[in-house]
């Protein structure tokens, strides 16, 4: 079935914003770790990095729902 022109512009809009969050998430954490720390700080910082991980998670798997649709729409036949 082929792509539609809106389909990809939502998926790469759901990519771009899903790239967004990652890149505040590890903001996030960077700033976490650049304080000195005190036990509920490391908690806080560690738990900063569990949803960096997740943040990445989604960020890759609208990268790949939106590659795969543009591989559909140019190379499937």
């Amino acid at each position: 079935m082929p792509v539609d022109l809106s389909d990809l512009d939502r998926m790469q809009q759901q990519y771009k914003f899903a790239v967004d969050e990652w890149v505040a998430a590890i903001r996030r954490e960077e700033t976490l770790a650049s304080v000195n720390h005190n036990v509920a700080q490391i908690d806080q910082w560690e738990n900063a990095a569990l949803a960096e991980d997740e943040s990445r998670n989604k960020a890759k798997a609208a990268k790949k729902e939106y590659e795969d649709a543009l591989r559909e729409k140019f190379f499937s036949f």
